[in-house]
């Protein structure tokens, strides 16, 4: 009989949980998003997110269970993420997940959060029948996250099947995650909340039209120079650059106000913006996107290269951005690598990838004692 795991994730602004069969077949997923009372401050509140977590975790749970067509003593173990993120967030899914697991007499299996998001990767290999070759270089890029790992194969009492990983920091960002970059800049130009996917579906839209401007007016973003580690990431010198960029010339202040007057009416698709949007704005949006992807990509592509590496996993939730995608495809295929995304409702945080990394610490007998405590800066390597 399969291994039922049940996992929950609280880490940030998401309440959700998923039940996973064996590490790799998920039986159910339900997220419950908190966007739209974050939406109006342009960024997570935490006391806010906390106390919607305590709202939304029964029924979450409840909603994955019936999915599944499972009752709780079908489950054989719990897994919870225990860090990184917002302590708050944290606490209540970590206290939740200890006192059901308790109550059922069940296993509780702490997780890291950026270990789920590599194994959202393996769950949607799984699901198209792949497996990604070991070793790897993963980069998690969200707005929390931006960092670049090798992964390796880790092997419990000679069995690889359990897909236990071994990890090796290369690099993070120094200061934004590219995440942040984005809501930052969208901020500036009166784009909503999240900034990632309007910025990227305007700067296709630029493309598409041939609406980006190449003049002396525009502003181009050279390539980030960074002392020390070269796969370090730094992402506040190009939010500031747009800062002062908008700040020169008066004719954004009206186009800025006449988004900012849309977003107050719930008018805030890519579609409702667009003709808001001067060929300017169009590209610089589209130059600011082409920077941060390009920085992405050219420095996990050197750190593959240089580990020997043929396998990239990108993951997190500016993983479903279309031009990261798209130019990770087009720069790793020359250089034999291959490259593998989670789909976009696994590259966001999700509880599925949570129950997945459980699997392999369940098989190792790593589960938690009662005195577990959420870790809100915890690490995996």
């Amino acid at each position: 009989m399969s291994t039922r795991i049940l996992g929950i994730e609280s880490s940030c602004d998401e309440t959700a949980a998923a039940i996973v069969a064996d590490g790799r077949d998920i039986l159910s997923s339900v997220v419950a998003s908190q966007m739209d009372i974050h939406r109006k401050y342009g960024g997570v509140v935490p006391e806010l997110a906390s106390r919607e977590h305590l709202r939304q975790i029964v029924p979450v749970v409840r909603e994955a269970l019936a999915q599944a067509e499972l009752s709780y003593t079908d489950l054989d173990a719990i897994g919870v993420t225990q860090g990184p993120g917002l302590i708050g967030s944290l606490l209540v899914g970590v206290t939740y997940g200890k006192v059901l697991a308790l109550e059922l007499g069940k296993p509780l299996v702490p997780v890291n959060h950026l270990e789920g998001h590599v194994h959202a990767v393996f769950l949607e290999a799984h699901i198209a029948g792949r497996t990604p070759d070991l070793p790897a270089v993963c980069l998690i890029v969200s707005g929390g996250h931006t960092l670049l790992y090798h992964v390796q194969a880790g092997v419990k009492n000679g069995d690889e099947s359990s897909r236990g990983f071994l990890y090796r920091r290369l690099g993070g960002t120094r200061d934004d995650a590219a995440g942040e970059a984005y809501d930052k800049v969208a901020r500036l130009l009166a784009l909503g909340y999240p900034g990632g996917p309007v910025i990227d579906q305007l700067a296709a839209h630029a493309a598409d039209s041939r609406l980006v401007q190449d003049t002396n007016n525009v502003l181009h973003f050279g390539p980030v120079k960074i002392k020390g580690n070269p796969y370090d990431f730094s992402f506040s010198g190009i939010k500031t650059a747009v800062l002062y960029y908008l700040r020169a010339p008066p004719e954004f202040t009206a186009e800025i106000d006449a988004r900012r007057a849309a977003l107050q009416e719930g008018r805030r698709k890519a579609a409702d913006l667009l003709p808001m949007c001067s060929p300017p704005t169009l590209s610089l949006i589209s130059n600011f996107q082409e920077a941060v992807v390009h920085d992405l990509v050219t420095r996990t592509l050197a750190a593959a290269t240089e580990t020997g590496a043929r396998t990239i996993l990108v993951s997190g939730g500016v993983a479903a951005n279309s031009t990261l995608r798209d130019t990770f495809q087009s720069k790793s295929a020359p250089m034999g690598m291959n490259v593998f995304f989670p789909s976009r409702a696994l590259s966001t945080d999700n509880a599925a990838m949570i129950a997945a990394a459980a699997y392999p610490h369940l098989l190792a007998g790593d589960v938690a004692s009662s005195d577990l405590n959420a870790e809100p800066n915890l690490r995996i390597a």
